[in-house]
């Protein structure tokens, strides 16, 4: 993968010619700050393949893009723009079926690199430390088990991610940036469909062919761990079936 020393955002028509490739050197969470201020100003309104091209061009092999699998549009789009790009999945032991096929299809048929991030613990021996259930009785410390620590140990090795987050899915993701400089991790985060509606999330899906949850079908509007989602109701907010039984909206990902 190309990488870029970024003094400047360097936004590359995608025709082009490719950059020319330099030492990568890690930058300083100072300098990923101002990185990621700059580009925050200067990409709002730009194309998700500009944004996408701007960030593996930037940070190279210390990029990735993460999935939950809900669909694929986020790693279409950046194996289009930059195949070959590590995709992280966090295999938490609790999803649908149906949510690892559509990992599986994308390891199988695009041209990106699935990671398949496991928690330290089985679901097993999780039961056994903290009893059954913990998602029952402790959500948040499930998730942070299963969900968070998993990423921040993916993360390691990466200055810059990407997430299929949009403004339209909720109230709480109402104001996410394209890009945006996560100070409790310490990186660059990337958010290149954030004022996608889902509109025009289907028109990608239709025109690419893009691999699809297929619970979506029936009647679930976001798809997490079986336990802790049911299918929403008419008129209700697509996150409304996530931790219906507590007052809980996000798992700790994106917080």
């Amino acid at each position: 993968m190309t990488v870029v020393a970024a003094t400047s955002l360097n936004l590359v028509n995608l025709g082009g010619a490719a950059p020319v490739a330099q030492d990568p050197t890690r930058r300083s969470r100072d300098e990923l700050e101002a990185l990621a201020r700059e580009a925050g100003r200067e990409l709002e309104g730009a194309p998700a393949e500009v944004i996408a091209k701007w960030a593996t061009d930037t940070f190279g092999d210390r990029f990735c893009v993460t999935s939950s699998m809900a669909d694929a549009v986020v790693a279409h789009l950046f194996s289009r723009v930059s195949p070959g790009v590590d995709v992280v999945f966090l295999d938490t032991g609790l999803h649908f079926p149906e949510t690892l096929k559509v990992r599986d299809i994308v390891a199988a048929t695009m041209d990106v690199n699935v990671r398949s991030i496991r928690p330290r613990k089985t679901v097993g021996q999780q039961d056994g430390e903290y009893g059954p259930r913990l998602f029952a009785r402790s959500p948040d410390e499930c998730c942070f088990l299963r969900k968070v620590e998993p990423l921040e140990r993916a993360l390691s090795d990466y200055d810059s991610w990407a997430t299929g987050l949009r403004r339209d899915e909720s109230p709480t993701r109402a104001n996410t940036p394209m890009v945006a400089f996560d100070a409790k991790k310490g990186k660059v985060k990337v958010n290149p469909i954030a004022a996608w509606t889902e509109a025009d999330v289907n028109r990608y899906i239709s025109r690419w062919n893009v691999p699809v949850n297929e619970l979506f079908k029936k009647g679930y509007g976001s798809i997490g761990c079986w336990p802790c989602t049911r299918r929403t109701k008419a008129g209700e907010d697509p996150r409304a079936g996530r931790w219906a039984m507590f007052e809980k909206t996000e798992c700790g990902l994106h917080v």
